[in-house]
């Protein structure tokens, strides 16, 4: 399953090129970690700005367009969930989700701090609702990924759509990705994203970021829920564009996603190494570099080390290896020896065949 689009494109996201040509974008998911507080959320917002973060995301939803108030085993998580066990869905949606009344102010917050502000829609009333705000961009969350109308009604407003692709198969990722190009976008980043929180950094599976290049044509980004940077700084290696990662005040304040959250210094931490790992790609080639080129000057060579007179033989007490590099090679030495200086010669003299 190969594509036939761009080996490296790049896209523009509220006018920030993402690509393999630019620095990593970083998007600070907010998700429920405002805990209910309008404050809290602007407050996050800042920490994002602060930390040099690109993008700030908000979830839209509510409870009830994203599931349904039902108490049965279908409704409910896992008693062994690491962080929501026997939770009924619509109670923790419920919590989580943040009122739509808040994007506005959030959105402004963030555009007058610089960032852009975009979200996940979760169904068509969303999309109609974060077209009114002027999103530059909609991110398709991983249990989305198989709402195939969803992701045909979000592309069809010409903006950029990246879909993360947590629990996914390559034909579903396949099928999402087309269904985005059905509607004429172009403008699609594929997210690598192991759907679990907090995720184990050995279920990252970071190898498959180029298989996921090569087979979808698209670029290739990272919504990490791993704890800390690691995995996220590793994945630009591999030829991530972008990074998502959940975002808090403070782990220890709790929240339905502060476990796996970054706090703002670990944020800000994300952003210089990510960049720091973009800057050191370079290219796919070996030799000297352009600011080596002082370094070779002292290279080790061999020199004269003491004054010679004329007929004097060649030793390893007059003529050795030291740096700089402007006299002949160390290891031309051996056919040296022995022989003798046609003329006197001045200790500090680069050797060179002609003293010989």
């Amino acid at each position: 399953m190969t594509s036939s689009q761009p080996t490296h494109p790049t896209i523009e996201i509220g006018g920030v090129p993402v690509g393999r040509d630019h620095e990593p974008f970083i998007i600070a998911e907010m998700s429920g970690n405002h805990d209910g507080s309008l404050d809290k959320a602007l407050d996050i917002v800042r920490a994002a700005a602060a930390a040099g973060a690109h993008a700030v995301k908000l979830q839209t939803y509510t409870a009830q367009t994203i599931t349904l108030d039902v108490d049965s085993p279908e409704f409910r998580l896992s008693d062994d969930h690491p962080l929501w066990g026997g939770r009924r869905l619509h109670d923790l949606y419920e919590e989580a989700h943040t009122p739509w009344e808040w994007h506005e102010p959030v959105f402004s917050l963030a555009r007058e701090l610089g960032m852009l502000a975009f979200s996940s829609p979760f169904d068509p009333t969303a999309v109609e609702f974060l077209e009114g705000l002027g999103v530059p961009a909609y991110k398709i969350a991983s249990s989305e990924i198989v709402d195939l109308p969803l992701i045909r009604l979000a592309a069809g407003t010409g903006k950029p759509i990246i879909i993360s692709t947590g629990m996914a198969s390559v034909g579903e990722i396949h099928a999402a990705v087309e269904a985005a190009r059905s509607v004429g976008n172009e403008q699609v980043i594929v997210l690598s994203c192991t759907a679990s929180y907090p995720a184990d950094p050995s279920a990252s599976n970071l190898r498959g970021i180029p298989v996921m290049q090569d087979a979808f044509g698209t670029p290739i980004g990272l919504s990490d829920h791993t704890m800390g940077v690691g995995a996220a700084v590793a994945s630009i290696a591999f030829g991530a564009v972008l990074v998502e990662k959940h975002v808090t005040l403070s782990r220890d304040e709790g929240g339905v996603d502060s476990d796996f959250s970054l706090e703002p210094d670990e944020l800000a931490l994300l952003v210089s190494e990510t960049k720091v790992a973009w800057q050191a790609l370079g290219e796919p080639r070996i030799g000297a570099r352009e600011s080596e080129r002082e370094g070779l000057r002292f290279r080790r060579s061999l020199f004269v080390v003491e004054d010679v007179q004329e007929g004097e033989p060649v030793t390893a007490r007059n003529v050795r290896s030291v740096r700089p590099s402007t006299g002949l090679a160390p290891d031309t030495f051996s056919l040296l020896e022995g022989r003798t200086f046609r003329r006197s010669v001045a200790r500090g003299t680069p050797m060179s065949w002609d003293l010989v």
